[in-house]
């Protein structure tokens, strides 16, 4: 299958993009760039051909030829919308409804779409893909977006499928430190001490990225039927946690880490989900990774690259400070495309 994956240079795309290449899939990527400096270490043996162009630059000719598309390339989490809302729906909705349109007319016959189970946001109970949304900010609003607009694109010929990941954790060579239990794990390790400002009581369900690469495996070479016009919670009923639990199972991962909650917070987001429908419609699917396993995997690489505090805090990271970084020294502008040099 000829297959092209936006975002190969961010915390997931630089992990599925090799291994559906190693899997003999003829792959190529595309990205705009943004986060290319943070490499936290080598940590694959083999990188895909990559465009270097933002998604609201691709034309249908760039898309002509491939089989499917996996698309990944978003601003990625919800600070980025509380910064530049305007901008997040922008990009995060239009920019992927023009994406899907135009690989749905270059003949593209799959659309993997990354969705998030951020867009269930307070809900009571146990949720699952027929339960109603409440997202609760841009990011999650945009998920929720792009589910109703491009379900209508499904036809015959084009087969859009929606991955509501659980929120993601686990070690990548371009690495994160803004989703939870990696943002633990580098306190544990730089530190020597969690200290939560919150009470650490809402629920979230999580899944490691090498998870969310299997999963997206799965839905490419499945029968098209098991996945046209689907939607998926990608995760495991055990990875629902409290974010109290992530914390210390972090610590203990970290010997002599010390952990500390305080009150509840104002974000109110809870939601604990159902994953039942991944594993009877994609049987080859399952999660290999916990929460525990996580947090050694993440202990043993960063004793191995000698993580410091810097690192840990820096713009290389931290979607947020990059963004920050490229607009206050005017690398791109406010619509958050690049400047001539």
């Amino acid at each position: 299958m000829r297959i092209l994956v936006t975002g190969t240079e961010g915390y997931l795309g630089c992990l599925l993009a090799p291994e559906l290449d190693r899997r003999g899939h003829d792959v190529r990527g595309l990205d705009t760039g943004f986060f290319k400096y943070g490499w936290l270490y080598r940590g694959t043996d083999r990188s895909v051909a990559t465009i270097d162009k933002d998604i609201r630059h691709v034309t249908v000719d760039d898309l002509r030829g491939f089989d499917a598309v996996v698309h990944m390339a978003e601003l990625s989490n919800d600070p980025l919308g509380d910064l530049i809302g305007e901008i997040t729906y922008d990009i995060n909705h239009k920019g992927t409804l023009r994406l899907a349109t135009l690989a749905k007319e270059a003949g593209v016959e799959r659309f993997v779409f990354m969705s998030s189970c951020s867009v269930y946001g307070v809900a009571e109970g146990t949720v699952d893909e027929t339960s109603p949304i409440n997202p609760q900010t841009a990011y999650a609003v945009c998920k929720g977006l792009i589910e109703r607009d491009v379900t209508k694109l499904a036809d015959d010929s084009f087969s859009p499928t929606f991955m509501r990941n659980a929120t993601a954790f686990g070690a990548s060579p371009r690495m994160r430190f803004d989703i939870v239990l990696n943002n633990l794990s580098g306190l544990a390790h730089t530190t020597g001490q969690i200290a939560m400002t919150s009470d650490g009581t809402p629920w979230r369900p999580l899944v490691h990225a090498l998870d969310i690469g299997k999963a997206i495996r799965c839905v490419l070479e499945a029968p098209r039927e098991a996945v046209h016009n689907e939607v998926f919670n990608v995760g495991s009923n055990e990875q629902n946690y409290q974010v109290r639990d992530i914390a210390e199972k972090v610590a203990a991962a970290f010997p002599g880490c010390t952990t500390s909650f305080g009150e509840p917070g104002a974000d109110n987001r809870s939601y604990k989900v159902n994953f039942d429908k991944i594993y009877s419609q994609l049987p080859g699917f399952s999660c290999d990774w916990d929460a525990d396993k996580g947090a050694a995997q993440l202990a043993e690489v960063f004793a191995r690259i000698d993580l410091d505090e810097a690192t840990f805090k820096g713009r290389g990271h931290t979607r947020l400070k990059q963004l920050e970084h490229l607009l206050a020294t005017k690398q791109i502008d406010a619509d958050l495309f690049w400047t001539a040099p």
